[in-house]
């Protein structure tokens, strides 16, 4: 029997359909790829890696420590062009900003997204650590369950699950049986299907590929993002993460999801908020 190659940083699919080509200074064109859709949109965290990429490249540092993203339109599958531009550089953080635009089908450029970021080396931060959080109580792998072990929760929304690695917390799977908790909660091991170990750029994805928390509240259906933003606190260890998302507040058609992404070494390495927009009734 053969063996499957785990693939590597720099080496996976995730890096290949987030690899951005230098047109000029500061520009940049991407295939955004059909594997990381949710009914037919592009995933945010996805895009955010993009973008992600496209300012390491163009920043002297290269590792996002805060990134803000406001998504503006729905991004689809298929040819988009990054436009990057430097606000400061500094010794330990640079900053900068950019914007993915698309074409409609008039023609006119359109900006899907846009994204402020400051970037550094997490290699040089100190080991000094004082927190009251703690891992996330999931249950073994073995005891948890992902896409594969059940229909798709939304008609067309397995692209992106063939990608992942998602073993989802039985405690937050209520409304895969028709059967929501109303917590607000979602809770899952997570890494790349092909094996690929996290990175900083990968954990921008991480933070925005579990299912919504407001399947947990009884809402099923697209709950775009319309703004995210992550703070990546640690070079992730080798291994699987543990992603804790969680909602407390659903109102006037909006709810927030905060994330937590542990490594395998139970280290706090990103952390994330979003609001997204709820389709009620």
């Amino acid at each position: 029997m053969t063996q499957m190659t785990q693939a590597t940083i720099g080496d996976s699919e995730f890096d290949r359909d987030t690899a951005v080509a230098r047109r000029e200074e500061g520009v940049y064109d991407i295939d955004l790829s059909a594997g990381w859709t949710i009914i037919n949109a592009v995933n945010g965290g996805y895009l955010l890696a993009v973008l992600g990429r496209a300012l390491a490249d163009a920043l002297p540092h290269s590792d996002p420590f805060t990134v803000s993203a406001h998504y503006l339109t729905a991004s689809r599958p298929g040819p988009a062009v990054i436009r990057t531009d430097v606000v400061r550089t500094g010794r330990t953080l640079s900053t900068g900003q950019a914007s993915l635009f698309q074409y409609d089908e008039d023609g006119r450029e359109v900006e899907r997204i846009r994204v402020l970021a400051s970037y550094g080396d997490l290699d040089t931060l100190p080991d000094d650590v004082r927190t009251t959080a703690r891992p996330p109580a999931i249950p073994p792998m073995e005891q948890c369950f992902g896409p594969q072990d059940g229909p798709a929760p939304v008609s067309g929304s397995s692209a992106i699950a063939d990608r992942l690695m998602l073993k989802l917390d039985p405690s937050t799977l209520g409304w895969a049986l028709g059967a929501p908790s109303g917590k607000g909660e979602m809770r899952a091991w997570f890494g790349l299907a092909d094996g690929r170990d996290a990175d900083p750029l990968s954990l921008l994805l991480a933070v925005d590929a579990l299912p919504p928390t407001a399947f947990e509240l009884g809402i099923s259906g697209w709950v775009p993002t319309v703004e995210l933003t992550v703070h990546v606190r640690s070079r992730p260890a080798p291994g699987p993460l543990r992603v804790s998302i969680t909602t407390r507040n659903l109102a006037g058609g909006f709810l927030e999801e905060d994330a937590e992404v542990w490594d395998s070494a139970g280290r706090l390495v990103a952390q994330s908020r979003q609001l997204a927009r709820v389709r009620l009734g």
